[in-house]
């Protein structure tokens, strides 16, 4: 797609020896790759410079801002750590398979980056006619426009990580329940992490069920983990998990 309102605007503010700093663009985008910035430059004027395919994923487009990267550190330090008291917790009160689970969940989020992601509309078109909010960027910021996926991840108390084929108008307990759910899951809830970054606590039980809600392709959707039957709760665990696994953008290129 090509915006030529403003491309006059875009090659002026990337023109050399008017820069200071640098960003990266990759992903679905006729212009990928390292970009230099002035002070003050805006998720517009890039995504005029780079500009995105017509035909990309915007609504799993992540922005990466060097900025959050310190709180969701401490972020991802809270998680493990709770998943360790879990584990401890659970292993001295004969809960072997909460032990089992919480140790597993524990090395899946060691394993994930520290992002800094931003929630942020990045759709081409809402930012040029001032329906998005227009922030500026950082030096070191990162923007991905990824390829639409094609399904909804399950994770969490489950038995294995698993893919289902995404469904138009599915609700998100009926791909929850594709995976094998385990018997230290939380099962009156789900957490719902759509592909740009929001986060949903969703009813799933008979008493709660809240309908209404799909999932959109690339979603991840948590079954928690219990905590609520041990001396020693983690009663946030869930919910900072959730939050964590809302910063991983999604892959460039579909698998």
């Amino acid at each position: 797609m090509k915006y030529p309102s403003l491309l006059l605007l875009g090659a002026c503010m990337f023109a050399t020896g008017l820069s200071q700093a640098d960003i990266t663009v990759s992903g679905d985008v006729r212009s990928p790759g390292n970009l230099a910035i002035q002070p003050g430059t805006r998720l517009r004027d890039v995504i005029l410079a780079t500009q995105p395919n017509a035909e990309s994923y915007w609504l799993g487009a992540a922005w990466l801002h060097r900025s959050l990267e310190g709180p969701q550190a401490r972020l991802k330090a809270g998680v493990l750590f709770d998943l360790k008291l879990l584990q401890q917790v659970a292993l001295l009160e004969g809960r072997d398979t909460r032990a089992a689970l919480s140790a597993r969940l524990y090395k899946q989020v060691e394993r994930l980056p520290v992002t800094g992601r931003q929630v942020a509309v990045l759709d081409p078109i809402a930012l040029e006619v001032g329906f998005a909010l227009d922030s500026p960027l950082d030096e070191g910021d990162r923007l991905i426009y990824p390829a639409r996926p094609s399904t909804v991840e399950v994770l969490g108390a489950v038995e294995q990580t698993c893919q289902v084929p995404y469904a138009a108008a599915q609700e998100a307990w009926v791909y929850a329940r594709r995976c094998a759910i385990l018997s230290d899951a939380q099962s009156d809830y789900v957490w719902l992490i759509q592909p740009d970054g929001h986060v949903r606590r969703l009813g799933v039980a008979p008493w709660n069920h809240e309908q209404g809600v799909m999932p959109a392709p690339g979603s991840r959707i948590l079954v928690p983990i219990r905590s609520d039957d041990l001396q020693s709760p983690t009663p946030e665990l869930n919910e900072q998990l959730a939050e964590f696994l809302a910063t991983q953008p999604l892959a460039e290129v579909a698998p």
